[in-house]
C-alpha cells in the first residue's frame, strides 16, 4: 500500500491546459483507489465531479501528498501556504520553465504512478520569513520560497537602504533594490540580476543588488542561518516595496525596518527518481554540450 492515500490537487484555474491535466490526473488517481481532495479555487474550474473540496490550508491537514498542476508560480504559492503542515509537494509542469514542477503532462500516469509506488526522491527546501516594522510596530509580513525583494515600486527611482547581517553593518547602498534569495530562487529573479546558481541542497542565501550605483557592489553568498535587517533610507523620494516571491507586497516608509530570516518550517519537494538538477539547468537555461 502506498504511503500516500489522501492526495490533494491544486491547479492554475485560468489555464485550459491545466484543467485538462487535472481531469486526467483525477481520473487516474480515483481509478487507482486513492482519495482525491480538490483545492477550493481549483474545483471551480473542474466541472462534473464528485470529489471532496477543501481550502488550500486545510489540504495540509487532510492530505499525505499535494500535487500541483501548473508552473513554478503555482508551486510557490502552494509552498507558502502548506510548508507549516509538512505535507510534501509534487509538481506537474503546465508552465514555462518548470524548475520546480518537473513532470511533463505526457508523463502524468507513469511518473505519478512511480511516485505513489515509492519510487521517488525527496528534497528539503527552506523558506524565508519577512516582516516590516514602523516605529517599533508591525506593518506586515510574508513568506518566500524563492526570494524577498526590495524595489522602488511604482516609479523607477534609485533607493537607499542600510544592510545589516547578523547585527553587523554591511553597507549603505544606493541602487534599484536588493534580492535576498534562497538556493531555490537562485535560478529565478536572482539569476536575471546577475547572481550565481546555487545547488538546492546548499544551506546558503545570496544577496543580489539591483543595478547598484557603484560597480564594486557584487552579489554576496552567506550562510542560511543568517539574519538580515534592512533600514529604508529616510531621504528616499520613492516609497520602496518589499515582496515575497512577487506576492505579499508591502509599501514601506522611510525609516521602516525589514527583517528576514530562515523559516522554521521546511518544504519537502517530491521528484521522480530520474530527476537531475544539472540536467534541468541544461534544458531550461539552454546550456549546450557542444
Amino acid at each position: 500500500m502506498s504511503e500516500f492515500q489522501n492526495i490533494g490537487l491544486i491547479g492554475r484555474t485560468e489555464s485550459e491546459s491545466t484543467v485538462i491535466s487535472l481531469k486526467r490526473l483525477m481520473s487516474y488517481l480515483e481509478g487507482q483507489g486513492y482519495t482525491v481532495v480538490l483545492e477550493k479555487e481549483t474545483a471551480t474550474s473542474v466541472s462534473e465531479h464528485n470529489t471532496c473540496i477543501s481550502t488550500r490550508e486545510k489540504l495540509g491537514e487532510l492530505c499525505d501528498l499535494v500535487i500541483v498542476v501548473g508552473g513554478d508560480g503555482s508551486l510557490l504559492g502552494a509552498a507558502r501556504a502548506l510548508a507549516r503542515f509538512s505535507v510534501p509537494l509534487l509538481g506537474i509542469n503546465r508552465g514555462r520553465l518548470g524548475f520546480l514542477t518537473d513532470i511533463t503532462p505526457e508523463q502524468v500516469e507513469y511518473k505519478v504512478g512511480e511516485v505513489l509506488s515509492g519510487k521517488y526522491m525527496a528534497e528539503s527546501r527552506f523558506l524565508l520569513d519577512m516582516s516590516v516594522t514602523r516605529d517599533g510596530k508591525p506593518v506586515g509580513k510574508g513568506t518566500a520560497l524563492n526570494d524577498v525583494v526590495l524595489h522602488p515600486g511604482e516609479f523607477i527611482r534609485m533607493i537607499e537602504f542600510d544592510l545589516y547581517i547578523d547585527g553587523q553593518f554591511v553597507y549603505t547602498q544606493r541602487s534599484d533594490g536588493l534580492i535576498i534569495s534562497t538556493p531555490t530562487g537562485s535560478t529565478a529573479y536572482a539569476l536575471s540580476g546577475g547572481g550565481p546558481i546555487m545547488h538546492p541542497k546548499l544551506d546558503a542565501i545570496v544577496l543580489v543588488p539591483l543595478n547598484p550605483h557603484t560597480l564594486s557592489s557584487r552579489p554576496i553568498v552567506v550562510e542560511g542561518s543568517s539574519e538580515f535587517k534592512l533600514i529604508v533610507g529616510k531621504q528616499n523620494i520613492a516609497k520602496p516595496y518589499v515582496t515575497c516571491d512577487g506576492h505579499d507586497q508591502i509599501i514601506t516608509e522611510p525609516g521602516d525596518i525589514i527583517r528576514i530570516h530562515k523559516k522554521p518550517h521546511r518544504l519537502t519537494l517530491i521528484h521522480p527518481l530520474d530527476h537531475n538538477f544539472y540536467e534541468t539547468c541544461r534544458s531550461k537555461l539552454g546550456w549546450h554540450t557542444n
